[in-house]
């Protein structure tokens, strides 16, 4: 799966975490609707991660960040892929 850029909205969502209620616009760059489809569950399963990583499931809103973020997020991810990484080429 490639990475898709969510930014918190006020206005209108293209996901929602089921959570809080709090709506995220998502960025899909190409993406067929099956491929959206099967993304956006991704991205409610790390908006759902938010609220564990806090240790406060109930905790509201502002759980999740103020700021676009990716998802899935490769830093976090990083000890699972095989690639190289830049330190190894240099």
């Amino acid at each position: 799966m490639h990475q898709v850029l969510c930014s918190l909205s006020h206005e209108g969502s293209d996901v929602r975490c089921s959570v809080c209620g709090q709506g995220f616009l998502v960025y899909w760059s190409r993406y067929s609707r099956d491929e959206q489809a099967a993304c956006r569950r991704i991205v409610q399963d790390q908006l759902r991660q938010h609220h564990t990583d806090a240790k406060d499931p109930g905790a509201d809103r502002r759980i999740h960040p103020r700021s676009p973020f990716n998802v899935p997020d490769w830093t976090v991810l990083s000890h699972l892929a095989p690639a190289a990484s830049l330190e190894d080429v240099a």
